[in-house]
């Protein structure tokens, strides 16, 4: 049975998602959605810090060559420093979709990143998966989802997993060189009881682990959609999942407060889950 403990701190997260691990300040950071926070885990002292921003924030992955981060507001794309606090927009992929937001987001080895999109609403099918490129210009490359969610990438930068959560299927893509997508297959669809595929990595043995939103607790697949093991976790809504430290071998998961009333709702886990991480891939443009 895998060592799950809930990370101490004054508040949970109303949506927690996207983790990040930055070797560079040795921290791993993810976001509040919702409650628009960036929040901090220093993994030498556990001290856990909150910068409020004053939009939603999807996601931040960090920039390979300058300091700070690329994130994902509502508004767009940005540049973004937390210390002192500094936002630059860089792009805005839908601008006549005010009621979408972005959601999810990864850089692959080549330093572009793919970020998906949401509506806040009911606009079904309204979402769409976009790159930015190292050149900072904005590429729709695939449409029609309803939650675009948890973009995962191999190692050698060739494949894409990526999630329509509203439908409860796991795409498989293939990434061309110049970054475009082609191929999209259906990897694997969750049954009802499994809850929805949300926030994925990839290990450095090649599984594929998914968050269950609405199923408590994470699982790791095979290449061939072979469910290798699950962990469950106590807390139902299950975000997304990060591997992080010095040797790559700590796994932090997020989760969701938001709709529920349970104690661990929002939480931070580290689970002991007996496999490394690949080193997260950072933006270079």
């Amino acid at each position: 049975m895998a060592d799950i403990r809930i990370v101490p701190r004054d508040r949970f997260d109303r949506l927690g998602e996207g983790p990040f691990w930055s070797d560079r300040d040795g921290a791993l950071y993810w976001v509040d959605i919702l409650d628009a926070r960036v929040n901090r885990l220093d993994l030498a002292n556990g001290r856990v810090t909150v910068t409020a921003l004053p939009e939603p924030i999807g996601w931040l992955i960090e920039r390979r060559d300058a300091p700070g981060f690329i994130a994902g507001l509502k508004s767009g794309f940005v540049d973004l420093m937390l210390d002192p606090l500094t936002i630059l927009p860089i792009a805005d992929p839908e601008p006549n979709v005010p009621g979408n937001r972005m959601n999810d987001a990864k850089a692959d080895p080549a330093g572009r990143i793919y970020a998906g999109t949401m509506p806040d609403g009911d606009a079904r099918g309204s979402g769409a998966l976009y790159r930015l490129d190292r050149d900072r210009n904005v590429a729709c490359v695939d449409r029609g989802y309803g939650i675009a969610n948890g973009p995962a990438i191999t190692a050698d930068g060739r494949t894409m997993f990526h999630t329509d959560s509203a439908v409860g299927v796991i795409y498989r893509m293939a990434i061309a060189s110049d970054g475009s997508l082609s191929s999209r297959t259906e990897f694997l669809r969750f049954p009802r009881e499994w809850g929805s595929p949300d926030g994925m990595t990839i290990d450095a043995e090649g599984g594929l682990w998914v968050a269950h939103w609405g199923g408590s607790r994470v699982s790791r697949f095979d290449m061939d959609a072979t469910l290798d093991r699950s962990i469950a976790l106590p807390a139902s809504q299950i975000t997304s999942i990060a591997f992080a430290g010095d040797e790559l071998d700590r796994m932090f998961v997020t989760s969701a407060a938001d709709g529920v009333d349970e104690a661990a709702g929002g939480a931070l886990f580290e689970i002991d889950a007996g496999v490394r991480g690949l080193a997260p891939c950072r933006f270079a443009g």
